[in-house]
């Protein structure tokens, strides 16, 4: 009995190989980064809920691990739903890694004071109000550039029309 988890899981295995040998690098840095410096950029991810849409992530490759598995063994469906989900939720403690290697990230590029300025940001009311409205926000600017793209499309095109018929290139 052979499972496979096909083309995307060899993709996102040699990433994770990159990613890994690129974090090899990483401890040079991490000797730099205080305790302190480390505490004040966990303050600031959690202040700005800047890890939060990485919630989702385990549990999106426990289910894609499901459909691909299931898609092999239909018949064993509610075993492999069982196993997955066991072993995911023995996975789930590693998240705390991710936010360690991003608050390294932080660190590395913020200073103490810096860091501590962005806690404080977005603990006010207004930080609070930019991380809810956020979404509202790139919406509106996501319609806006499109419905203004497509105003310089037909401008664009009017006056190319108009200066290749002026230069007799019809």
């Amino acid at each position: 009995m052979s499972y496979s988890f096909g083309r995307n899981s060899v993709v996102a295995t040699a990433f994770a190989m990159a990613v890994s040998m690129a974090t090899m690098a990483l401890p040079v840095f991490a000797q730099d980064i205080t305790d302190e410096h480390l505490a004040a950029a966990r303050s600031a991810i959690n202040a700005s809920q800047s890890t939060a849409q990485l919630d989702n992530i385990l549990p999106e490759m426990g289910e894609r691990t499901k459909q691909q598995l299931i898609a092999n063994r239909p018949d064993a469906a509610d075993q492999i739903n069982t196993i997955v989900d066991e072993v995911t939720i023995t996975l789930a403690p590693r998240r705390g890694d991710l936010e360690t290697e991003i608050a390294r990230s932080y660190a590395r590029i913020f200073t103490v004071e810096e860091l501590k300025q962005m806690t404080e940001f977005y603990s006010s009311e207004t930080g609070q109000k930019l991380l809810r409205e956020t979404p509202l926000v790139a919406r509106t600017i996501q319609e806006s550039a499109r419905v203004w793209g497509q105003g310089i499309q037909r401008d664009l095109q009017q006056e190319v029309g108009k200066r290749i018929e002026e230069a007799g290139l019809q």
